[in-house]
């Protein structure tokens, strides 16, 4: 699927509602299903359309979708992670197929019981300003989590000893039941009971850890942030979540970005690399003209108010926004000044005889 559209794959246009997305789906699974449909293909075909609904049938994964494209998914989500939150029960339950776990089984070689392929995910929020994301940038973070034990070097077991392999499970971590239900074979698999799911048992565990193979450590780790990123997006870095057990590789670490209210700058909507500011001129200023010094991300700046300026007129400070960012293209975005027109509320007697004259020559 590296080129195709998840739009294509379902054959619904981008705007499609979640019914018309979960129609689209259950017509294509129902025909590509591998308990239905044997012709070679059909498996992939069958993933290809799951990954496209996973996706599309939920608010954020389709954001990120929308915003970044296949790339972006899974910069921010595992190939796992995109399809656990998904109910394909509901296509599947009666009519002589199996699970969506059984399937999933075949996907990623296990049940959704099965014995984790790597340690936990976690996510880390980090608050930032509008100045902080001028430029490319590095944040050091502080990062509680586990890491391997640096006694018992994640085995569990105490120095000198070993943990030994589980006579339940023969050290899968899993057992599995197969029941036969007319053309369909059901298989059922869960955690092994004995071992926990872990594959082995610990005799003599490790005083420093407990047996867990696991410590709790805090990590100073550098995260790299691209200019001009969007407040919400998600960075992925890879092996940088909670170590695994036995060898097992850690998980990954999700560092959220937020970046708060600006007191003197908004970012714009429609392309969030532009910025607005508002200026605030007298009357007199407006229908002489004036020249202002205006704050930008990058320095102040002058800029030149022509006479008969209209309350709410733009002004474009160019290439003094913020770098452009995913989708968009090279470069940076515009600064644009709004200005907003104070009118007196207090007059002196003579102010006012001036005002009246100017009204009269009007």
């Amino acid at each position: 699927m590296a080129t195709k559209d998840y739009y294509e794959v379902l054959g619904v246009q981008r705007g499609a509602t979640k019914d018309q997305i979960k129609d689209a789906y259950r017509k294509l699974a129902l025909k590509f299903h591998p308990d239905r449909n044997k012709a070679p293909d059909a498996e992939a075909r069958f993933k290809e359309i799951s990954e496209a609904y996973a996706v599309l049938s939920d608010d954020e994964k389709r954001r990120q979708y929308d915003s970044f494209g296949r790339e972006g998914v899974y910069q921010k989500y595992s190939q796992e992670d995109i399809f656990r939150g998904a109910d394909f029960g509901e296509f599947f339950r009666g009519g002589g197929f199996g699970g969506f776990d059984d399937i999933f089984a075949q996907f990623f070689g296990g049940g959704g019981t099965r014995q984790p392929s790597r340690g936990e995910d976690l996510t880390y929020h980090l608050e930032l300003n509008l100045e902080d994301i001028v430029s490319d940038t590095e944040r050091e973070i502080e990062v509680p989590r586990s890491e391997v034990c640096a006694t018992c070097h994640g085995s569990g077991a105490k120095p000198g000893t070993s943990p030994r392999q589980c006579t339940t499970c023969g050290g899968t971590g899993q057992v599995q039941k197969v029941q036969s239900a007319g053309f369909a074979r059901l298989v059922r698999i869960t955690a092994c009971g004995r071992c926990g799911g872990r594959g082995y048992t610990v005799d003599s565990p490790c005083k420093d850890c407990r047996g867990r193979g696991t410590a709790a450590k805090t990590r100073k780790i550098r995260v790299r942030v691209p200019g001009g990123i969007e407040d919400g997006y998600t960075l992925r870095l890879r092996g940088e979540g909670n170590a695994g057990e036995r060898g097992i590789p850690p998980g990954d670490l999700y560092v959220v970005v937020n970046i708060g209210p600006h007191r003197v700058f908004r970012r714009g909507e429609e392309d969030p690399s532009n910025v607005f500011l508002e200026a605030k001129i007298g009357v007199v200023e407006a229908m002489l003209g004036t020249e202002l010094t205006v704050p930008t991300l990058h320095g102040d700046v002058k800029l030149t108010i022509p006479h008969g300026t209209q309350p709410g007129e733009r002004f474009i400070v160019k290439e003094k926004g913020l770098p452009k960012f995913g989708g968009w293209r090279g470069g940076h975005g515009n600064q644009y000044v709004v200005v907003r027109v104070e009118v007196p509320r207090k007059l002196t007697d003579q102010q006012r005889e001036q005002v009246k004259k100017l009204g009269s020559l009007s």
